[in-house]
């Protein structure tokens, strides 16, 4: 089994371990909260891991795990911003050649960011992931953390 394999099998695995805890609150934020100590403890190369959460336009730190996270991150600047103002998935391979990228750490290489949508499709948060490796993130990590982003809202 190749690697690309293992790591979709593993998603699938997340993914339904999530799927039970999740049934126990319905709570965004506890949810959120579980979502990302499952993704940084099970996940390989997942440095930072935690939400942004949209509040006007301001998108201020909500659950994460690693290093301290900045706070607030500026309108239309980074990663996170582009995927919200995008209305999508981004997935960067080598954080140092994106244009306007937020360094709240420096051993930050390479970054995923996903929208989470309310019901009605609009974007309240984005799940962002942070590798201290350049390539971390894929198309596999894209499928497979929408997936889960996903599940989020009961």
């Amino acid at each position: 089994m190749d690697v690309q394999e293992k790591k979709k099998q593993r998603y699938e695995r997340i993914e339904e371990q999530i799927g039970g805890l999740l049934e126990k609150s319905d709570d965004v934020i506890a949810r959120m909260a579980t979502v990302i100590a499952i993704l940084h403890h099970k996940m390989d190369g997942f440095f930072w891991t935690g939400f942004y959460i949209l509040r006007g336009r301001k998108l201020v730190v909500g659950p994460y795990q690693g290093p301290v996270a900045c706070q607030e991150l500026e309108y239309g600047k980074g990663v996170c911003w582009a995927s919200v103002l995008q209305e999508k998935t981004v997935v960067v391979e080598n954080v140092h050649d994106f244009p306007g990228h937020i360094a709240c750490d420096a051993r930050s290489k390479s970054e995923i960011v996903v929208p989470l949508r309310n019901r009605d499709g609009d974007i309240i948060a984005v799940l962002d992931v942070d590798s201290s490796r350049y390539g971390n993130f894929d198309e596999i990590d894209a499928t497979g953390l929408e997936k889960i982003v996903g599940m989020i809202l009961p």
